[in-house]
């Protein structure tokens, strides 16, 4: 390696522990925010695509105080958030943010839900944190450093086969979407060991990361949704795509190990999982 390259090494994995550092704060508090400040009459403050698709006065804190943390630290970074967040930025580095993944279990009280983070440096992502408050989780993925869980590293173990699996899914807010992913439920369910649903796609990436889940696949799912949790799975050695030949996106996001995920991204391409 030439002095240049060398270099140039060293300061991506310079950039590489600033953003980590900088995104474990910001999703440690937020997480701590939201787990110790969640009001007992939380009601819904707003809705979006539609009239179960909701926001909490929480989400709005947390993302507030993740953008307020990282402005003070990188001013000139750009921002993406759930919540409206939007900056264009000037250094090549933008933070995709999930305040709250998981706002209905949240309103709700039940304990899927999270904070994701995420840092990219020209479209591709360096740095994912997931912090999972309810179960005491912290789960980060460095580009080409690993995925961890408390500190401990993740590799996925092999796939089993697919009428063994053990699969995660989501569901969309829209009528018309709902319908559709109902009946690619109702084809999967006889060839899988059987489907969960657990209400937040970051928690659910990282459980296959984690081996709790054999795979995952959603269709609906925005860049805040997904960009934390595709890079963990990702680093523990999980194949990420969207439809075949295409990486995971709002069309559709798969994840799974090798053996499982070829089968399982056909099937749901046959199935027409990746359109209303």
């Amino acid at each position: 390696m030439n002095e240049l390259a060398s270099n140039e090494l060293n300061g991506l994995n310079g950039l590489k522990d600033e953003l980590l550092d900088l995104a474990l704060e910001a999703a440690r508090q937020a997480g701590a925010l939201l787990r110790d400040g969640r009001p007992a009459d939380l009601g819904v403050a707003a809705t979006k695509s539609s009239s179960v698709d909701v926001v909490t006065e929480m989400d709005i804190a947390a993302e507030k105080l993740i953008t307020e943390l990282i402005g003070a630290r990188r001013p000139d970074d750009g921002l993406l958030g759930e919540e409206g967040a939007a900056s264009p930025g000037s250094t090549g580095v933008r933070w995709v943010i999930d305040p709250l993944d998981g706002t209905v279990n949240y309103l709700y009280g039940l304990p899927a839900w999270s904070v994701s983070i995420c840092a990219e440096l020209d479209g591709q992502a360096l740095v994912g944190v997931v912090e999972v408050p309810p179960r005491g989780e912290t789960v980060h993925g460095v580009l080409g450093r690993g995925a961890f869980l408390n500190g401990r590293q993740l590799r996925v173990g092999p796939a089993p086969e697919m009428a063994q699996a053990l699969v995660g899914t989501g569901f969309g807010y829209l009528r018309e979407r709902r319908v559709q992913q109902a009946a690619v439920v109702r084809e999967l369910v006889p060839r899988l060991r059987d489907i969960r649903r657990g209400g937040s796609a970051a928690v659910d990436l990282c459980d296959v990361a984690c081996g709790r889940l054999d795979g995952f696949f959603e269709r609906g799912l925005n860049p805040w949704d997904y960009a934390a949790g595709v890079l963990i799975a990702a680093e523990a050695g999980v194949l990420v795509g969207g439809r075949p030949g295409d990486a995971p996106s709002t069309q559709l996001t798969v994840a799974a190990p090798s053996g499982l995920f070829e089968p399982l991204q056909q099937l749901l391409e046959d199935l027409g999982a990746w359109h209303d």
